[in-house]
């Protein structure tokens, strides 16, 4: 049983079980609000599903693509919850969670994931089927382009407003299951530099 959280785009947290599926899940589209948003919905997930965080196996979380402030919202919580429980974080591509909960909800051919990464572009992830096991086949991206020029591929386009934290802990799940972890790199993908940087150090002259 796994705790998920994906802070992409909105906030989404689920707790999913391999045999049970997705056991409950709370999340908001409101992009601008995951640092208010997250601990009540980890709360609410646990309190829905009615497990305790020693019941569950590891935390799943999203790893991008995503804007650098929102992003790190949810990775920085999945990381805590799991040192806290003493448990395992698993790192999930974000748009992989979007084009499962495609597929399984009937949804058949190419596929490409679109969501917002601000500054007047979109993060893009393109998509082939689901293999033999039931993960999605990533055949481009993800990668960033102006919200006008999104390239139009011969598929069929969902722009995600929510990454769905239930897609997040399935993925996983189906992942360990099967031997294919790691799904992500520990690394967030931002797909660009932050907007804040730190400026050069001065020197102190003697």
């Amino acid at each position: 049983m796994l705790l998920a959280i994906d802070t992409s785009t909105g906030t989404s947290v689920a707790v999913v079980d391999r045999e049970g599926g997705v056991l409950a899940e709370v999340g908001t589209d409101d992009p601008m609000r995951h640092a208010e948003a997250i601990g009540a919905f980890i709360e609410e997930a646990l309190q829905t599903a009615r497990v305790t965080p020693r019941d569950l196996s590891g935390v799943a979380a999203g790893m991008g693509p995503g804007p650098f402030t929102g992003l790190r919202v949810g990775i920085a919580a999945a990381h805590a919850f799991a040192l806290g429980i003493d448990r395992p974080f698993v790192p999930v591509v974000s748009h992989d969670a979007v084009a499962l909960a495609w597929y399984r909800s009937g949804g058949d051919g190419a596929l490409q994931v679109v969501t917002d990464a601000r500054r007047r572009e979109s993060a893009v992830s393109v998509y082939r089927t689901l293999d033999a096991v039931g993960l999605p086949v990533r055949t481009a991206g993800p990668a960033l382009f102006p919200r006008d020029e999104v390239p139009a591929e011969s598929a069929t386009r969902v722009d995600a407003a929510v990454v769905p934290a239930g897609a997040i802990g399935l993925l996983a799940e189906i992942a360990f299951a099967s031997g294919r972890l790691p799904l992500a790199g520990d690394e967030p993908i931002y797909l660009r530099a932050p907007d804040v940087t730190l400026s050069p150090s001065k020197r102190v002259s003697q």
